[in-house]
Formats: structure tokens, C-alpha cells, sequence
């Protein structure tokens, strides 16, 4: 359930929209962008206040409104200053960017390219969560099949969704 749990995460937030897969939030065309630089760039303090603004002008500044990014763009910001050459605030603080409330999940990618920058950059985002709808139109069935692994003493769970399986074997 976990696995599966995390794998909603992903597709949510960065799904390709092809095949069975859901179209995730940083793929969404139409949506503000803010890009680092043509080969990708470390993170500032204006990138954050463009994202801000970027919500703003698409008059979508409402609700609740957070940051969302994963665990080594926290490190980095953390080692960001709001203003540069100041010793001040770094940009993540108190699990916040801006004031603002701030995810960190591993689902959001880290090994993006830009450029000549090759899967090394990460992806920030920020908006109202609560405007992402996820739609299932069935419950999730876990069954244990004690047979097909049988012969070797493992297990196989098949987890199911409206006849759409999700396979994992253990041993």
C-alpha cells in the first residue's frame, strides 16, 4: 500500500500524461514557469518570488497556498541566502520558503535536465495542493496469491484497481 501510495505521488506531481499514466502538476502546459537558466541554475530567493508571482498573475494566488520541492533542493535552500553576500536568512526555514508552508517529498523529481545540466536538477512548485484532484472510480483490492511463487516460498501480492493490476512479487 505504500508503494502504491508513493506512485500516486509521483504520477500527481510528475507523470508523463502518456500511456496509463495521469499527467502530473510540472507537466501540466499552461501552467507559470520560472526557469533557472538555460542549463539550469542553482536556486535564489527571486526564483521563489517568481513562482509567487507566476500564481499571482494567473489570478490563482488563492487557498492554501505552499511550497512543494524534495529533500536535496531543501538542502540546497537551506544553503541559500534570501539576499546574497548577506550572512541573513537562508531561503528554507522552519519548514518554510517565503512564509509559506513548505512540502518535501522525494516524488518530486530530482533528476531533471536542462540544457546541458543532465539529470541533476530538481523541480519546485508551489500553488493551492488542495486544487489537485486525484479520481478513483474504485477501491484498491490487496490479494495475497499463495500459489504462483509457491515452489520457491515466496508470495506474490497483486494489488488491483477497476481490473487495472499492480504486480509486486516478494520473497
Amino acid at each position: 500500500a505504500n508503494g502504491i501510495a508513493s506512485e500516486i505521488d509521483r504520477v500527481g506531481l510528475a507523470g508523463s500524461g502518456s500511456g496509463a499514466q495521469p499527467r502530473g502538476v510540472i507537466n501540466t502546459a499552461g501552467i507559470g514557469a520560472v526557469a533557472g537558466g538555460t542549463n539550469g541554475a542553482a536556486p535564489t530567493y527571486a526564483h521563489m518570488v517568481g513562482l509567487e508571482e507566476a500564481v499571482a498573475i494567473a489570478n490563482a494566488d488563492v487557498g492554501a497556498l505552499k511550497f512543494c520541492t524534495n529533500a536535496k533542493m531543501r538542502a540546497q535552500l537551506r544553503l541559500t541566502q534570501v539576499f546574497a553576500n548577506t550572512n541573513g536568512m537562508p531561503v528554507f526555514e522552519n519548514n518554510q520558503i517565503m512564509g509559506y508552508e513548505t512540502g518535501i517529498t522525494n516524488s518530486m523529481p530530482s533528476n531533471l535536465t536542462k540544457g546541458s545540466a543532465s539529470g541533476v536538477c530538481s523541480a519546485i512548485a508551489f500553488g493551492n495542493w488542495a486544487d489537485l484532484l486525484i479520481g478513483f472510480w474504485s477501491g484498491l483490492d490487496l490479494i495475497l496469491d499463495p500459489y504462483a511463487l509457491a515452489t520457491s516460498g515466496g508470495r506474490r501480492i497483486v494489488a488491483e484497481r477497476a481490473n487495472e493490476p499492480f504486480d509486486t512479487s516478494a520473497r
